[in-house]
């Protein structure tokens, strides 16, 4: 089977073949038994002293198919996952007027029916020098693909605020306890110790462009066209700054918390566990850090953990095997599942860096309780036909903030000596 890499699937002139994701599904579960049968070759050839280049290669490309074929299957997904849209913050009238006082405005500038809802419901529209809020069925779409392109919101808490900065309390020291008799004095014990971790939302932007004639163009569902603008360009700064963002004006992503060794972990760092060896996996039984990060989790955060890792770290352990001789890394269970590692669903994340000297290239943990996204209301758009002539932009922006809000609940492999 010839496994070089040239598009996802053969095109035909219906479209592409594989656009069925049983048939890509399929696929992907034929690649990765050759690949295993092919690994497993070239491991016997190894251990007989007959490294072969060639294998090397072969195997390669077959594990570059097992990428392009789940980077369909999540396209796939993503497309099934629009969903069907219904308004909730206003009634079904003044939702219809809504959405057609801003198709108004979006196609000719024409502000006044959105000046008058303002009047009417002060949260529905904002001044003009702040752009309009967006109908809620286009923000709900947005925010929907948002979740599913980028894997950090999709895993993480998710919070709306209508306020600029949001504000969680915990527990420093909790209240002092201890056993007494039946009839024993009750000694008055310490009172709790708070604190709060704050959450500010930052402004995120685009600025997607269109000519004049796709604006006159009745034909042209506006929502699906700005939708589908700026939510792949959001996803990618989002995801970018939920994993590394170093807090100014952006997320503070989780690896940029102070780290520490699993073993020395307090409040306020991340627990790693290491390699033992710099840039890489131990030469012998290299999948068992794995397993020391799986266990380094407290057991309640254990059932609802998820691996998260970039393809080319995934490339790297699809080679192990446990113990008793299966891959750790298994294909989906369905064709909208996915991938598993040692048991636990696996997440790609493209911003999680390579494999590096001391690079922190492996999360895992119950990213629901370990890390938070505050969404501020409402998502603007500030109709400009004068910067660019002739086409005119839509500057949109939404205000979205994220961190680690419990420190507790995430832990890194560290490609490093400790």
């Amino acid at each position: 089977m010839d496994y070089e890499i040239k598009s996802a699937a053969p095109e035909t002139k219906a479209g592409l073949a594989g656009d069925d994701a049983q048939q890509v599904y399929d696929a992907l579960m034929r690649t990765f038994e050759d690949y295993k049968a092919e690994n497993d070759a070239r491991l016997k050839a190894i251990e007989g002293g007959r490294g072969d280049v060639v294998a090397e290669e072969k195997l390669a490309r077959i594990d570059a198919a097992l990428d392009s074929q789940q980077r369909r299957l999540d396209d796939l997904a993503l497309k099934a996952a629009r969903p069907q849209l219904a308004a909730e913050r206003l009634p079904a009238a003044e939702q219809r007027e809504h959405k057609s006082a801003f198709e108004s405005y979006v196609r000719s500038g024409d502000a006044t029916a959105l000046r008058r809802i303002e009047t009417k419901a002060l949260s529905v529209g904002s001044a003009p020098d702040g752009g309009y809020l967006v109908p809620t069925e286009l923000e709900r779409s947005i925010s929907s693909r948002l979740a599913t392109i980028s894997p950090i919101r999709a895993l993480a808490s998710v919070r709306e605020i209508s306020g600029g900065v949001y504000k969680k309390p915990y527990t420093i020291a909790g209240p002092a306890t201890g056993w007494v008799g039946e009839t024993d004095p009750r000694p008055q014990t310490a009172s709790p110790s708070f604190d709060a971790l704050s959450f500010p939302a930052m402004e995120l932007y685009a600025m997607p462009a269109a000519t004049a004639n796709l604006l006159d163009d009745a034909a042209v569902n506006l929502d699906d066209w700005l939708a589908g603008e700026i939510d792949q360009v959001f996803a990618e700064q989002e995801g970018l700054a939920f994993v590394s963002g170093d807090g100014a004006n952006k997320p503070k992503g989780f690896l940029a918390v102070p780290t520490v060794a699993n073993g020395a972990w307090s409040w306020g760092h991340l627990g790693t566990i290491a390699t033992g060896v710099s840039a890489g996996f131990a030469s012998s039984a290299p999948a068992d850090v794995l397993i020391d990060l799986i266990y380094a989790l407290r057991p309640g955060y254990r059932p609802n953990a998820t691996f998260v890792m970039n393809r080319r770290t995934q490339a790297a352990i699809r080679k192990f095997k446990d113990s008793s001789g299966a891959y750790i890394w298994q294909p989906p269970v369905t064709a909208g599942g996915r991938a598993s590692l040692a048991g636990f669903p696996l997440a790609d994340a493209e911003d999680m860096p390579d494999i590096a000297a001391n690079s922190l290239s492996i999360a895992f943990g119950d990213f629901r309780r370990g890390y938070l996204i505050v969404d501020r209301q409402g998502i603007r758009v500030l109709r400009d036909p004068y910067s660019a002539k002739p086409y005119v932009l839509f500057y949109t922006t939404k205000r979205v903030g994220g961190g680690v809000q419990d420190f507790d609940a995430i832990k890194l492999v560290k490609f490093g000596v400790g």
